[in-house]
């Protein structure tokens, strides 16, 4: 995909708009990543209660769905454009290229977060000690992050669709580890709480979770900081209308709700799973959480499964999150390649993944990276939905011929301001500035854009409105034919050696959480694990054949699921 193919500036045609699979598939891969591992085991680390932990994460991917859903599908659906064309749009080439600079930074940092992530699998095969400070303390662990990232930069300047592809391959593996792992751990869990003998009831698991997992020592972090971060974890894509890019392709809004199915198996149950796991290689290893990095806990829970998860997991992130800042960049001068950009940021990030601090501050910067990103979605809903109420006319810096909407960047600097002062002063915690930052910007916004030019009436308005009204027509007679004659597509015939080999790699993900069960069942014995390398071969074997078969050995341009992957958190 070339950055004219991400940038579009007008919106895409009907025949693109993808069915509900391809966003229930993307949305349950997506959130499935390096990440999962690392903010699991820091809620151990926070000091909050299992019940805290237990309802908290419920009500914050509630509330993140619910964006996804009433703010993000519906707008992305209606004008069909990605984010950067839409805000310019609204915004003015002048925002757009500082929008791109902090978008690309921000994005940049992320990946370098995940390649550190996948660098402390590789360093156990090197007997490298675990980097958990904000310094490397071994050089081998640089030179282990160094050739990672190197590795992840090649993939994202060459093989970006073909990981895209690999990547839903990975999901469903992906995800059973997670539970395979705990079920690994939990024997010992069980065994250093008093009282509890097994889990019989969820009573017994609570009491293990709330004495071993997630024992509560902090009186300043609870419930509701739970919630939030569960909120604000995917700011940037549901509240900053990140994840318009990927679903301008929904054939209608609702598909926003499949983000449900990346919430609550990815950022509720693999967190849990995660905090299962990290907690229980503490107290294998005799030591405090803080001191593990994601390899060494994946490593104690699955064996050479663990080292694997935790490499595809860092680089199916890592990989699209630089081709995605590389995409920032080149959009700030049209003579800058694709390619040469992600190059750039590519080794800038390699640099940053060899500081281990950007994946165990990793909390506070997915929090800092949403709250930066708010104030311009909250424009982009008040400039979309708001300003037609008010009486007032949209896109009007644009008709006005300003090259930059001044309204808008004053209201996104002085937000993050204000999100600074609200922060540092300890009025309000950082998970918690989101709902009066939305507010600040959208008020300021409104009153702004009044005083500059926003009540005045434009000739060019009434036609563009038109027209868009015309294209929406347009759009809604080619899904009503969709429907009426979904019935009469017939589906091409599968070869037996293809519905053998699915049949194969089904089977084998059963036989991965069947060997999960055993593990729980005989005090999480180390012995399973070759049995359960054995079964993850014969998936990847099995799956990419299928997957290669069904696609015609291609991955096809742009598509939902490569443009899901772009915007990966």
């Amino acid at each position: 995909m070339s950055s004219s193919d991400e940038f579009e500036t007008q919106p895409i045609s009907p025949n693109k708009l993808q069915p509900a699979r391809a966003f229930a598939g993307s949305y349950a891969g997506e959130h499935v990543a390096g990440t999962e591992f690392v903010i699991g085991a820091l809620f151990v680390s926070w000091g909050v209660g299992a019940g805290d932990i237990l309802v908290g994460l419920l009500l914050g991917n509630l509330l993140a769905v619910l964006t996804w859903g009433l703010l993000t599908a519906p707008i992305a659906t209606e004008t069909r454009l990605t984010l950067y064309a839409y805000l310019e749009k609204i915004a003015g080439k002048g925002t757009i290229k500082l929008y791109s600079v902090v978008n690309g930074v921000l994005f940049s940092v992320l990946a370098g977060a995940m390649i550190t992530v996948s660098a402390s699998a590789v360093r156990i095969l090197l007997d490298i000690p675990p980097q958990v400070d904000w310094f490397p303390s071994d050089l081998r662990f640089v030179l282990v992050a160094l050739f990672v990232g190197a590795v992840v930069v090649f993939m994202a300047v060459k093989g970006f669709k073909k990981l895209a592809a690999f990547a839903e391959v990975c999901a469903p593996w992906m995800i059973l580890m997670f539970i395979v792992g705990a079920l690994f751990l939990l024997p010992a869990l069980i065994e250093s709480t008093p009282g509890v003998a097994s889990i019989s009831s969820f009573s017994d698991f609570y009491t293990i979770a709330n004495e071993s997992i997630w024992v509560k020592t902090s009186s300043e972090v609870g419930f509701w900081h739970v919630a939030a971060f569960a909120w604000v974890a995917n700011l940037a894509m549901h509240g900053g209308m990140g994840d318009m890019t990927l679903l301008r392709f929904a054939r209608y809004s609702r598909y926003g709700y499949f983000s449900a199915l990346g919430m609550f198996i990815g950022h509720y149950m693999a967190w849990i799973c995660a905090g299962i796991m990290g907690a229980g290689a503490a107290i294998i290893l005799g030591t405090a959480i803080t001191n593990l990095d994601p390899g060494a806990v994946a490593y104690q829970a699955l064996g050479t499964c663990g080292i694997i998860a935790v490499i595809i997991a860092g680089w199916t992130t890592s990989n699209p999150t630089i081709y995605r800042a590389g995409l920032a960049f080149s959009s700030l001068n049209p003579k800058w390649s694709r390619e040469k950009s992600t190059i750039v940021v590519g080794v800038v990030t390699t640099v940053i993944a060899c500081f281990p601090f950007v994946f165990s501050q990793l909390l506070g910067f997915v929090g800092i990276m949403g709250l930066m990103m708010a104030p311009v979605g909250a424009i982009i809903v008040a400039e979309h939905w708001l300003f037609p109420r008010m009486g007032l006319t949209r896109y009007w810096s644009q008709y006005k011929g300003n090259n930059t909407n001044w309204a808008a960047i004053t209201t996104w600097l002085t937000a993050l301001v204000l999100s600074y002062v609200l922060e540092r002063s300890g009025i309000l915690h950082l998970f918690f500035l989101l709902i009066p930052v939305w507010i600040y910007s959208t008020v300021v916004y409104c009153l702004l854009s009044i005083a500059l030019g926003a009540k005045t009436s434009f000739p060019e308005a009434e036609v563009a409105e038109a027209a868009e009204s015309e294209r929406r027509l347009k759009e809604k007679k080619f899904l009503d034919s969709l429907s009426s004659n979904s019935l009469k597509v017939s589906k091409g015939k599968v070869s037996s050696v293809v519905t053998l080999a699915s049949y194969v790699a089904i089977a084998s993900l059963l036989g991965c959480l069947g060997i999960g069960v055993l593990a729980f069942f005989d005090n999480g014995d180390a012995a399973l694990h070759a049995p359960l390398l054995i079964a993850t071969i014969i998936y990847f074997v099995t799956a990419t054949y299928v997957y290669l078969a069904n696609t015609g050995g291609s991955v096809i341009d742009d598509t939902p699921v490569t443009t899901a992957q772009a915007s990966d958190n």
